[in-house]
């Protein structure tokens, strides 16, 4: 055990010295940062957030490993925007319960991953065209690929919450209040016809013996489906401001400034014969 954490310790020092010192100093902070927390969740005795923080550890360090690995040069820009999600999503918004002390802050979340996944299908097909013989990809398709890809894993993130939902009785999609309804199911006649509630005060929920086991104020309870939509739009939004930016950007510059500062890059680098060494030693 001993000396396989001293081989990561090693591995992350190599990694240190070709990390740029801003995103150094982001993930130094950051790490520290959920080794405070997570020493804080283990006094107080609750397993399950001292888990997420060691999941949290795990992903700060993806980025780090993923670059070693793979001989992939993570630009500044992206780096940095991905330490501060991971962060933002786990320690702050589900630990810290940001996700409903704050507006708008899943909304928030859901924006900027819908952009940092289409700078991240861009790099793979943009690293397909560049390294295919005869391939000549135009800068529309690029970014048109680079836009399913971020919906598709928006569309997968959404499975994975209902999933979640569905099969733990978790909250991940988290429920709306509403004042109005339309549903076939109400129609008296069983028509395929809507019927329209409007105005609804409150909501009276009874169990099968007609005890009241729950009143809901001010409305109707939305059971996720407003959350999951809303998350796919803003997911939508993101991806789509990448994808302009970088369709302009290839149209006027190869060599946009905007491309270098999101787009990762396949680079040979000694590390990487260093790294290997280390983990077979």
């Amino acid at each position: 055990m001993n000396k396989k954490r001293y081989k990561i310790q090693k591995l992350i020092k190599m990694a240190y010295k070709e990390t740029k010192r801003s995103s150094l100093a982001i993930y130094l902070i950051m790490r520290f940062l959920v080794i405070v927390c997570m020493i804080l969740q283990v006094l107080r005795g609750d397993l399950n957030n001292a888990l997420l923080c060691l999941l949290s550890l795990f992903l700060l360090f993806a980025p780090l490993f993923i670059q070693n690995k793979f001989e992939i040069t993570l630009p500044d820009g992206l780096e940095i925007a991905i330490y501060l999600f991971i962060f933002s999503a786990e320690i702050l918004g589900e630990i810290n319960n940001f996700y409903g002390i704050i507006p708008h802050w899943d909304t928030m979340l859901h924006t900027i991953n819908g952009f940092l996944a289409t700078a991240v299908g861009f790099s793979l097909i943009e690293l397909l065209n560049k390294n295919s013989k005869g391939l000549n990809l135009s800068p529309f398709y690029l970014c048109l690929v680079a836009f399913c890809f971020s919906m598709t894993i928006g569309v997968l993130w959404e499975f994975f919450e209902y999933g979640a939902d569905k099969f733990f009785n978790l909250d991940m999609q988290k429920d709306t209040i509403v004042k109005t309804i339309s549903s076939v199911n109400l129609n008296p006649n069983n028509e395929n016809k809507t019927v329209i509630i409007n105005n609804i005060g409150s909501t009276v929920i009874y169990d099968i013996y007609g005890n009241v086991l729950q009143t809901i104020n001010d409305g109707y309870l939305d059971i996720g489906i407003n959350d999951t939509m809303k998350d796919l739009f803003v997911n939508f939004i993101g991806a789509l401001v990448f994808s302009v930016f970088a369709f302009f950007s290839l149209k006027n510059n190869k060599d946009n400034i905007f491309i270098n500062k999101f787009v990762p890059k396949k680079e040979k680098r000694k590390l990487a014969i260093s790294v290997e060494k280390t983990l077979k030693n």
